[in-house]
């Protein structure tokens, strides 16, 4: 009953925040590139959900399974344009983001205490990836250019930045453990990865990467 609860309450909340985002756009309150971090970030704040409902990783499962299959319908059809990018810029970043969280929830909610190292994943992509392009978009004067893609040290500063406050306060509360020092590196790999993903990947590399960097480090400490 607690899953089916937290399924509905899932996708009320993804499709709440699809909702608000789109009415922030028509109403020119905020960008069409805008309203897709709105949605990347609001959206990543699911996993929180997820931590509170479910207690298996096949429950936890079968919101982000349903959403890769959403957005990849509406990257096709552009079912929600508030979350697809328009003509020549078109990736498949949102159905790579519905991917990453549905390999995060199959892999640890398996033991539910370790689901953290999956919110440690997505949140990273959410705040750090989407605070990047929207101060890299504003206020990215110095720009740069790796393997084609075109970065700011403005957006690249925010990433690591909002990784490492995600990582810290994560780490703080389920893993205590010089956490300063885990966060800074954690939030280093985050940065580099999205520099070096095109094309929406960085929605795959940053979490799965972040989630894997940390998994391995517990590992070793033992």
């Amino acid at each position: 009953m607690n899953s089916i609860a937290g399924i509905l309450i899932s996708i009320v909340f993804v499709f709440l925040i699809i909702g608000i985002s789109s009415l922030l756009s028509k109403s020119n309150i905020i960008s069409k590139e805008g309203s897709r971090k709105f949605i990347h970030v609001g959206v990543s704040n699911w996993w929180i959900i997820a931590m509170i409902f479910f207690d298996n990783n096949i429950c936890a499962a079968i919101v982000p399974g349903l959403f890769v299959l959403i957005n990849y319908a509406s990257y096709k059809k552009q079912i929600f344009s508030a979350m697809e990018r328009d003509g020549s810029k078109k990736d498949l970043g949102t159905v790579y983001y519905a991917i990453s969280l549905l390999i995060l929830a199959l892999i640890t909610f398996k033991n539910k205490e370790l689901s953290y190292i999956g919110a440690l994943g997505i949140l990273i992509m959410g705040y750090g990836d989407g605070f990047a392009a929207i101060i890299g978009t504003k206020y990215g004067k110095h720009k740069f250019r790796v393997l084609g893609n075109i970065k700011s040290i403005e957006g690249s500063l925010a990433m690591f930045v909002f990784s490492f406050v995600v990582s810290v306060i994560i780490l703080y509360i389920f893993d205590p453990v010089n956490v300063l020092y885990i966060g800074l590196l954690v939030a280093l790999l985050s940065t580099i990865l999205e520099m070096f993903s095109p094309m929406g990947l960085d929605n795959l590399t940053v979490p799965l990467g972040s989630a894997l960097f940390y998994y391995v480090f517990i590992f070793l400490r033992g």
